[in-house]
């Protein structure tokens, strides 16, 4: 049984020997695909290799030089040598990344492989082996992108389960590209097995076919074929009359691989032994005299040998088959080992944390969290390297597609040019002979001259065509195959790209849980003085320094954690506590993660809806959308057609110019609570704090105009963060001064921002209702510790929860807030509640439950699951019952305040009727004045 000779890096060209009329292929054929070769030579599978001309050198000797192509599948490489004789090539052409051309005004025969680093010119004897080479290039280069890629423990072995699909999606190709151009016959003895028992193209000068770029890799070559030929002479006697090829009997078939096989024609005794040479010359030659016996090119050997030869290759196909099996089962009992051996780590790690007294032991499985954690950025590194390698190479194919295409449009052009041409050259050879024109007789040898003349225009016009349109089909199929290849490397590329993002949120997981277990083991500490709790304190202090600057250099990070949000909040609060600031983190974190997961699944999806949406309109389709949440791309737009929705009846042109005006010829009462409230404003965004930002004097004009827009509210406090939220978003000063008025003029109740704020506490009361009408849970274990949630609550309708959510889901609930109205308002207090209403119910102390509301909206980082909350667990929710508990607790508090107008005017009456009354002992203030 003789051994399959297998390409190495960098391959190995086979060697051809052709004395005494003995020649052997380019590659020994595998199992499955030799079983044809007792045919004819064109029976046996067809490889793509041929001589081809290239185009390089320096100086004189530039200009074409023989090369024989051979085409590797496992690394779609082209490889070239100077002869089929060459042991190893002189250099390779990356055929992953490449585009092919051909030009009809070229040489006949010419066309160019380009990849990203260079433009190799080829030139093939005839157009058909041309077109032939081309299409079978497209057709490796497609088979190496369409194929699966190898498991690692069997490289040499495609998955059987793919087979089918792969064979499906490759028919299906075929038939495509002959939609553009029809598959041109194998040209015969020009390519493939043939191509290497011609003699080698010859040149004028032997030194111009010689390549000096690579002189090192020519004299191995030369001096490997040398000794070839030499040993070939000296043992390559056989029986007189005999050639050698046709004495390989069925014996020698079935026999194994003797240590140093002579030549076809001599018996394995007779054939000399192996020297005690180790020279790398020396095995160069043996392995390439081995797959001399397994590569017959003729079919009288073949046919003795065929049934024996069938058997042999069987069992052999079934051995490998099962040596690969055996491989893959043992490859995958370790890798069952190993997952048992760490599921049992991870539990004795887990027992001995359970059981262990003290710090220190607990630690080591802090630790070992931290290694965790280092291993998920490797491989999140490592993804991302390959993330960034794949948008390389579709950068290049883009760019070759719009390359093509470019010249494609230019192509037409030009043929379409040369039609025109060629048909009013028609139309004038056919007026001619229709209407000769009169002249004066010429000699009939003229005429015949130029008619010939005339006609050869003619063939030579339609030659041009006929090329163009070779060329021009060609190339659109060049174009279909590159972009259906530059989708599927998006595809791919979008595919890491979610993996990826998966495995950071999985960090960010891990990570959080490792400072919500610092953070229990501080509070299990205590404030004792010992090693343990020293050390506590470096990992925390190291969990809590911002790592944003290490990832933004390397580079590496696909979306860190970046210390401020798209809207300029802070990502992480600098609160002064270091317990909140571990809180903060931790918050941060758990965001992160929530936003990496959701991106695919649900932000991607809500994107593509809101960029097919179109104008807007009010809907219910409109409704669901924006309680889903608006995209940042399209908030701008989104909010000033809501505004516009509430205030168009108010607007007029040139109206807030009107009232800055105003504010520069006197200064309004107050303006000065508006100075001071400036810089009290969002403290913790750069917007806001920034010293060269403009957003604070944008902020100061948009309120001096509300306030002389209404003189009745002038300014309250709380305007100041409403507005902030608005020039956040819209950036235009006069679009948030609107935004402004219609939260307050349009939005919400009359008297809202009064200097009663009656609406607003008559929404409190109906908040309260709510609460006990929906988590009556709740509510009683609020009150059994007698817990006032207005002090928390009514900052929240004020602002519409500016200052209690993180950014990211109070834009959402501002969405929904300016298109449905206050009633979002109250569905969204009552979901922050029951958010939080297990860990509220766990606490038993009046000051916890106080000291938790305090931060316990920051908690918040899954807006998807609050939103539902909302808008689902909340319902019933009727308007109408909402404007009845208004009504009611309005009355109720009217006469409240009634009532308690009532008691001052009774008290200031019976004041004013005592007098000024000075007890006795007292100095009155007159008498003081009259001593003086």
């Amino acid at each position: 049984m003789t051994p399959h000779l297998q390409l190495e890096d960098p391959p190995r060209l086979p060697s051809l020997k052709t004395p005494a009329g003995w020649a052997r292929g380019p590659e020994v054929l595998p199992p499955e695909e030799s079983e044809g070769c007792a045919g004819s030579l064109d029976a046996a599978p067809k490889k793509l290799c041929g001589y081809l001309s290239k185009f390089g050198g320096k100086g004189p000797i530039r200009g074409w030089k023989s090369r024989w192509f051979f085409y590797d599948e496992r690394k779609c490489q082209l490889y070239y040598s100077r002869t089929a004789q060459d042991a190893n090539p002189l250099d390779s052409i990356d055929l992953s990344s490449a585009v092919f051309d051909c030009k009809a005004d070229a040489e006949e025969g010419t066309f160019e492989i380009k990849t990203p680093s260079r433009i190799i010119t080829l030139k093939a004897a005839t157009k058909q082996v041309m077109l032939y080479w081309l299409q079978q290039l497209q057709t490796k280069r497609w088979e190496f992108h369409s194929s699966p890629p190898a498991p690692p423990a069997a490289p040499d072995a495609a998955p059987a389960g793919n087979g089918p699909a792969l064979r499906l999606e490759l028919e299906q190709e075929e038939e495509e590209r002959e939609d553009f151009l029809s598959p041109v016959q194998t040209p015969p003895g020009l390519v493939g097995v043939a191509a290497a028992l011609q003699p080698v193209p010859a040149k004028p000068l032997a030194l111009q076919n010689i390549s000096l770029k690579h002189l090192g890799t020519e004299i191995q070559n030369t001096v490997y074929n040398i000794r070839s030929n030499r040993q070939a002479q000296g043992t390559g006697h056989g029986p007189p009359g005999e050639d050698p090829p046709l004495s390989v009997g069925p014996q020698r078939a079935e026999r194994p691989l003797p240590s140093d096989p002579g030549t076809p024609g001599k018996d394995p005794a007779d054939s000399p032994k192996p020297t005690a040479k180790s020279s790398l010359t020396a095995n160069l030659i043996q392995k390439a005299k081995r797959p001399n016996n397994t590569f017959p090119l003729f079919a009288e050997g073949l046919t003795r040998t065929r049934p024996a030869q069938e058997k042999i290759l069987a069992l052999e196909q079934q051995v490998l088959m099962l040596t690969k099996e055996l491989k893959s089962q043992k490859e995958l009992v370790r890798i069952l080992h190993k997952a048992l051996e760490a599921a049992q780590q991870e539990k004795r790690a887990s027992s001995a944390y359970l059981a262990a007294a003290e710090d220190k032991d607990r630690l080591e499985l802090v630790r070992h969290k931290v290694r965790q954690i280092a291993e998920l950025g490797k491989r999140v590194e490592a993804l991302e390297r390959e993330r960034e390698s794949l948008v390389q190479a579709a950068g290049l194919r883009e760019q070759q597609v719009q390359e093509l295409q470019r010249h494609v449009q230019l192509l037409l052009e030009k043929n379409q040019a040369k039609q025109q041409v060629i048909c009013k050259l028609s139309e004038k050879v056919t007026r001619d002979f229709t209407h000769p024109p009169t002249q004066p007789p010429v000699p009939p040898g003229a005429a015949d001259r130029d008619f010939l003349s005339q006609q050869e225009k003619m063939e030579h016009l339609k030659d041009d065509m006929e090329a163009y349109r070779t060329q021009n089909r060609f190339l659109n199929s060049e174009i279909h195959q590159v972009t259906k290849i530059w989708r599927r490397v998006a595809e791919n590329e979008k595919a890491l790209l979610m993996k990826c993002a998966y495995l950071q949120a999985k960090n960010c997981q891990v990570e959080s849980k490792y400072l919500a277990g610092l953070r229990r083991l501080q509070e299990a500490a205590g404030g004792e003085a010992t090693e343990s709790s020293e050390l506590l304190r470096q990992l925390t202090q190291e969990a809590l320094q911002w790592e944003a600057g290490e990832a933004s250099a390397d580079g590496v990070e696909l979306s860190p954690i970046s210390e401020y949000d798209e809207y300029g909040f802070l990502t992480v609060p600098n609160y002064e506590m270091e317990d909140l600031k571990l809180l903060a983190k931790i918050q941060a974190l758990e965001v992160h993660s929530h936003h990496l997961l959701a991106h695919e699944a649900v932000e991607r999806p809500l994107r593509e809806r809101w960029a097919a949406l179109g104008d807007l309109a009010p809907s219910v389709e409109l409704k669901q959308l924006l309680r889903a949440g608006v995209p940042r791309e399209h908030r701008p737009r989104v909010w000033k057609w809501l505004v516009q929705l509430r205030v168009r009846h108010l607007q007029s042109p040139g109206h807030y110019q009107e009232l800055l005006s105003r504010g520069q010829v006197r200064e309004h009462p107050a303006a000065r609570q508006i100075e001071l409230d400036l810089n009290r404003t969002f403290p913790n965004n750069k917007h806001f704090t920034c010293p060269t930002s403009t957003f604070p004097d944008k902020l100061r004009r948009v309120l001096l105009a509300f306030s002389w827009q209404n003189p009745t509210i002038g300014y309250c406090q709380g305007l100041n963060r409403l507005a902030a939220i608005a020039l956040l978003v819209l950036e235009e000063e006069e679009s948030a001064f609107w935004c402004l008025v219609a939260i307050v003029e349009t939005i919400m109740p009359a008297d809202y921002y009064s200097k009663t704020l009656t609406s607003s506490q008559v929404d409190q009361r109906v908040l309260q209702d709510l609460l006990l009408e929906k988590l009556p849970r709740l509510m009683a274990h609020l009150g059994q510790y007698r817990v006032d949630l207005s002090f928390l609550t009514f900052n929240w309708f004020l602002v519409v929860f500016a200052d209690s959510l993180i950014s990211n889901i109070l834009l959402r609930v501002w969405d929904a807030f300016l298109y449905e109205g206050t009633k979002v308002v109250f569905r969204y207090a009552l979901a922050i509640f029951k958010y939080n209403e297990e860990e509220i119910l766990r606490l038993q102390d009046g000051l916890e439950i106080y000291q938790y509301l305090r931060f316990f909206t920051k908690t918040i980082c899954n807006s998807q699951k609050l939103m539902t909350i909302a808008f689902n667990d909340m319902n019933p929710f009727p308007m109408k019952q909402l404007r009845q508990l208004r009504r009611a607790h309005r009355e109720r508090l009217e006469a409240e305040l009634h009532e308690l107008e009532q008691l001052k005017a009774e008290y200031l009456e019976t004041r004013s009727s005592r007098g000024p009354a000075v007890p006795d002992g007292c100095t009155s203030e007159d008498e003081g004045e009259g001593e003086a």
